[in-house]
């Protein structure tokens, strides 16, 4: 057995126990959380103020459980697919760059909770070895080049193109992978382009040699979340509709772009800190 054939294995050994593990735990995880209870009602009553098709959703479940004590997955992905055509999860692996492994049925996502839970639910994941997208609906990349994450021609251009409603539904700050995106058309001094290979597993056997390019800091710099969610704030791009402390935002995806264009010209260091 090679050394991917045997990653592979644990992979899907790993994603199994580590699914139950983490459907059985998340009632019973604790932190601080800022949010307190408020009825559900009013949240779906806030979902269905947007009629767009497609909703990407970055979601903290400690915060939602919180608000909506009870089963907290399975009460949001119910609200969220029944309100939109399609819903897309982030569904990131950014062990690949050491591991070299990336399967789509398999790779459980390494950010977040509620990642890990929608795999299930989930009826498509893009080809992206590092930022693949989940989706259940019928939203497609078709055409678009999966191993060059925010290329022109990448999955997250497309939801530019597609203007796609982005939604923080209990995050503690403003979190959305376009800003990656926005950053790189830019051509910042401070962001480049990296390259990371190995195998793409499609099925239990079909399999490729990929090379994903992706991103990198040059140096110590993080995304100043606090000024881009007030200056979108201020440019009418991003909806605040936070209740009881449960943080609720919506910003499209190609607007965000258009707002922070001009700070990026004059200013290629705005968006970090």
């Amino acid at each position: 057995m090679t050394l991917t054939e045997r990653s592979v294995r644990e992979i899907q050994r790993w994603s199994t126990v580590g699914r139950r593990l983490y459907t059985n735990r998340v009632a019973e995880r604790v932190r601080d959380t800022s949010a307190s209870s408020f009825p559900f009602a009013e949240f779906r009553s806030i979902l269905s103020e947007y009629d767009d098709p497609v909703v990407f959703v970055h979601i903290g479940l400690s915060d939602v459980n919180a608000a909506f004590a009870g089963c907290p997955y399975e009460r949001l992905c119910s609200a969220l697919t029944a309100e939109f055509e399609s819903v897309l999860v982030p569904g990131f692996t950014p062990s690949f760059r050491e591991s070299g492994v990336y399967h789509k049925e398999y790779s459980r996502p390494q950010v977040g909770t509620f990642p890990v839970l929608f795999m299930d639910d989930a009826e498509y994941r893009t080809n992206d070895a590092l930022h693949s997208i989940q989706v259940a609906g019928g939203y497609r990349f078709d055409g678009c080049t999966h191993q060059n994450t925010f290329g022109p021609d990448g999955c997250y251009a497309r939801l530019d193109e597609d203007n796609v409603l982005i939604a923080n539904i209990g995050t503690n700050r403003l979190v959305s992978t376009q800003f990656h995106y926005i950053s790189l058309r830019d051509d910042p001094p401070y962001q480049t382009t990296d390259t990371h290979s190995g195998v793409i597993y499609y099925d239990e056997s079909t399999h490729q040699r990929v090379t994903q390019t992706n991103d990198t800091f040059e140096s110590i710099y993080t995304w100043n979340r606090w000024k881009i969610e007030r200056y979108l704030d201020e440019q009418g791009v991003l909806d605040d509709r936070t209740r009881n402390g449960l943080k609720l935002s919506f910003a499209r995806a190609g607007d965000m772009r258009e707002a922070l264009e001009p700070k990026l010209e004059r200013d290629p260091y705005y968006m970090v800190t």
